[in-house]
C-alpha cells in the first residue's frame, strides 16, 4: 500500500482499500461529514533511485495512489471562492439574531465555473469552525444541511430531499407534505441547523405551477428556520429574477456572479497552483504555467474545465509512463463540449 510516498509490501491490501473509499454522496449526513472530515488529497513522490528499484506489483501499488490523487489533487482558491467564503460568514452572522426575513445568498453563473465546489467549501469551512467553538456537542448538532434541487420537482420532493439528508426514516403515502417539512423543520430546530446549501436551483422552474408550489415551500423553510440559506444555479438571475415570486427572491438575496476567467495574473496564478500540486517523475516546475494562453484557449476560462484537463492529462501521462505533461498530450485530451464548441467557435 502507498500512503504519502510510503509503501507497504502488499499491493492486495491497496487494491482492498480503493473498495472501502467510495464516497457517499454529500446529500446525506453521513456522505456530508465524510466530506468536510476527509483531509486535502497530499502525496509525496519517492526519491528517484528508490521509484527506480520497484518491483512491479510495488508500482502498480505506487502509481494507483498517484492516480488517486490526481483524481482530486487540490481546492484551487480562486476569487470567487474567497467572495463565497467572505460574504457568506457575513451573512450567518448577520441572520444570528434576526427573528424573519432572513437575508440569503445566490451564487450564479455558467456551468464548470466553481459554483458547486464554492458552495461546498463555505459550508465545510462553517461547520469546522462551529465543531471548533463547541466541541461538546459536535455529536448532535448539524451545522450544515446540503441538498440539491429537484427537477421537475414538487413542495413533497424538495421536502424529502431535506429529510433524506437527515437520516429521517423512509416517509409513508400517507404523509401529506406538511407533515414533512413540519418533521424536517423540528430536526434542524434540535440540531441547530444554522447554514443550508440548496444546489441546482436552476431546476426550479418558475413558469410552472410545480415551481411556483416549491418556490412558495422554499420561503416556507427560510421563514420556519433560523439559518442562512445560500443558493447555486445556472443563470439564475435570468431563470427566477421575474414575476412576484422571482423579485421576492431577488429582494432577499445578495447576488454572486461567477464566470470564465480571463488570461490575466489570476489565471496564471491557478495554472501554477496546480502545476505546483502535480506528482509526476519527470515534470518540469512551470510547464502548465508557460502554457497559460494555450489553457485559456482550450477551456475558455472554466476553472472546472481547467482543472479536469490538468488531472485528465497527468493521469495519462503516469497510465503512459510519460511522466510529464507535454503540448501533444494536452492536445490529446478531450475537455467538455461547452468549451470544445467555445474553441471551435460553435454556436
Amino acid at each position: 500500500m502507498v500512503v504519502a510516498g510510503h509503501i507497504d509490501d502488499s499491493a492486495d491490501e491497496f487494491d482492498a482499500g480503493l473498495e472501502t473509499d467510495r464516497r457517499e454522496p454529500t446529500m446525506t449526513l453521513a456522505g456530508w461529514r465524510r466530506f468536510v472530515d476527509t483531509p486535502a488529497a497530499h502525496f509525496d513522490l519517492l526519491p528517484e533511485r528508490r521509484w527506480a528499484k520497484l518491483s512491479e506489483p510495488e508500482r502498480d501499488a505506487y502509481d494507483e495512489a498517484r492516480l488517486n490523487y490526481h483524481s482530486e489533487m487540490i481546492i484551487v482558491a480562486t476569487s470567487t471562492l474567497r467572495d463565497v467564503a467572505r460574504q457568506g460568514r457575513l451573512l450567518t452572522l448577520l441572520n444570528r439574531r434576526e427573528i424573519s426575513a432572513r437575508r440569503g445568498l445566490i451564487v450564479s453563473g455558467q456551468q464548470t465555473t466553481g459554483k458547486t465546489t464554492a458552495l461546498k467549501q463555505l459550508g465545510r469551512a462553517h461547520e469546522l469552525m462551529v465543531r471548533q467553538r463547541y466541541p461538546e456537542r459536535s455529536g448532535d448538532r448539524i451545522p450544515v444541511v446540503y441538498v440539491t434541487t429537484p427537477p421537475k420537482g414538487s413542495p413533497r420532493k424538495l421536502a424529502m430531499e431535506f429529510a433524506r439528508f437527515l437520516g429521517l426514516p423512509p416517509v409513508k403515502r400517507g404523509y401529506n407534505t406538511t407533515d414533512i417539512a413540519d418533521a424536517v423543520c423540528q430536526v434542524m430546530i434540535q440540531a441547530r441547523v444554522d447554514l443550508v446549501l440548496v444546489d441546482e436551483l436552476h431546476n426550479l422552474n418558475l413558469a410552472t405551477s410545480a415551481g411556483e408550489d416549491m418556490s412558495d415551500h422554499l420561503k416556507y423553510f427560510t421563514e420556519h428556520l433560523p439559518a442562512t440559506f445560500v443558493y447555486a444555479g445556472i443563470d439564475i438571475e435570468r431563470r427566477l429574477f421575474t414575476g412576484v415570486r422571482g423579485k421576492q427572491i431577488a429582494g432577499r438575496c445578495v447576488l454572486i456572479n461567477t464566470g470564465p476567467f480571463p488570461c490575466d495574473a489570476e489565471w496564471k496564478a491557478l495554472i501554477a497552483t496546480l502545476d505546483d500540486a502535480l506528482r509526476l517523475h519527470r515534470h518540469e516546475p512551470g510547464t502548465l504555467t508557460r502554457h497559460a494562453r494555450y489553457l485559456h484557449r482550450r477551456t475558455g476560462g472554466m476553472i472546472g474545465s481547467l482543472s479536469h484537463l490538468v488531472r485528465a492529462a497527468a493521469q495519462l501521462a503516469i497510465l503512459e509512463g510519460e511522466e510529464a505533461i507535454t503540448r501533444k498530450l494536452l492536445d490529446s485530451i478531450p475537455v467538455d463540449h461547452a468549451a470544445e464548441s467555445a474553441r471551435h467557435g460553435v454556436a
